[in-house]
């Protein structure tokens, strides 16, 4: 059955819109920061990653954002470049904004955090009139993330693409992508997501990213049907919620929830998974599949960059996430 139908006549298959970062990523693993002395650089950022991962599997991209006028922000914009991304409306920030840098700390495949540094962050400075209404009329598929909400005038700029998206028949993804350290409080957390998601085609989420948006919902037993079955009401034609090991469900408007099969892998460490996860569902939807085979396409490419040290640089090939598939159906990745 499809749930979305996306416009065919259009130039570009996926844009996204929002943070563009550095990840640190420690070299030094199983031990804490403390002691870890030295990191690898990679390009960050959720939406930024996913667009790489959209980019690897064949899909014709774009990317909305800002970069700070430094060596961290031409690193970005070239990276983006390489993997084939249209940075037209990459946007250049001169007020002296700087580049948001993500330390990661693997103390085991399953103990990972991240030190963020966000203050006067380049991509939080993306203001509504340098949005490109033009790049997303092309755009089959815009993705936001919450991230972008958390301050003005990057607030703004997401909420006028959204417009844009409407006015030109795109299909509208939510990745949540919550993090409590951008925002003030977590009401003003739940207002801004709830409005944005009322918005959206598609949304995805932790089931604890979908219970800070419920601040002011009446869900005690966080039951997952009653939270997307809000969305229906809206735009939401599926929303999937996330439960870590416990893998994912997708809900759709006729009320059934998919599942789908999940794969082993060899964890070096947790983040990146729902980044991977995201680019590999959207293509698999954006393909016609069903979604049980759209995310079960997802968990493999997650199995794929978890299993490795960055996330943007393993953001896996088609060819990749079948042949680790087709390991994974004959046995060869075993995890004990």
């Amino acid at each position: 059955m499809t749930y979305v139908v996306f416009p065919q006549a259009k130039q570009l298959d996926f844009v996204a819109i929002g943070r563009l970062c550095i990840d640190l990523n420690a070299n030094e693993i199983n031990r804490p920061m403390e002691e870890t002395m030295t990191f690898t650089k990679y390009v960050g950022g959720s939406p930024a990653n996913i667009t790489i991962g959209m980019s690897r599997l064949g899909m014709k991209t774009a990317f909305i954002g800002k970069i700070a006028n430094d060596q961290m922000g031409r690193f970005i914009s070239s990276y983006l470049e390489k993997n084939a991304i249209d940075t037209s409306n990459v946007v250049t920030d001169y007020t002296g904004a700087t580049t948001g840098l993500a330390f990661t700390e693997i103390k085991s495949p399953t103990d990972c955090s991240i030190l963020m540094y966000r203050d006067n962050a380049a991509d939080l400075k993306l203001m509504a009139r340098e949005v490109d209404e033009s790049l997303i009329a092309k755009a089959k598929v815009l993705l936001i993330s919450g991230t972008a909400l958390a301050q003005s005038p990057s607030r703004e700029a997401v909420f006028q693409a959204l417009n844009y998206a409407k006015k030109h028949g795109a299909v509208i993804v939510f990745d949540l992508d919550y993090r409590p350290y951008t925002w003030t409080s977590p009401e003003e957390t739940a207002v801004y997501y709830n409005l944005a998601a009322e918005k959206c085609d598609i949304i995805l989420g932790t089931r604890e990213e979908f219970d800070m948006m419920e601040q002011f919902e009446h869900n005690p037993h966080k039951d997952d049907k009653i939270t997307a079955a809000k969305w229906f009401d809206y735009a939401a034609k599926i929303v999937i919620i996330k439960h870590g090991k416990d893998g994912s469900i997708a809900y759709t408007q006729d009320g059934i929830g998919h599942r789908a099969k999940s794969f082993p892998a060899k964890v070096v460490k947790t983040f990146g998974a729902g980044d991977s996860y995201a680019a590999g569902f959207i293509y698999g939807v954006m393909q016609g599949w069903t979604l049980e085979k759209s995310m079960e396409y997802g968990s493999a490419a997650a199995c794929i960059v978890i299993s490795s040290h960055s996330c943007s640089d393993a953001m896996p090939t088609s060819a990749q996430v079948e042949a680790y598939i087709e390991r994974c159906n004959r046995g060869e990745i075993i995890v004990s």
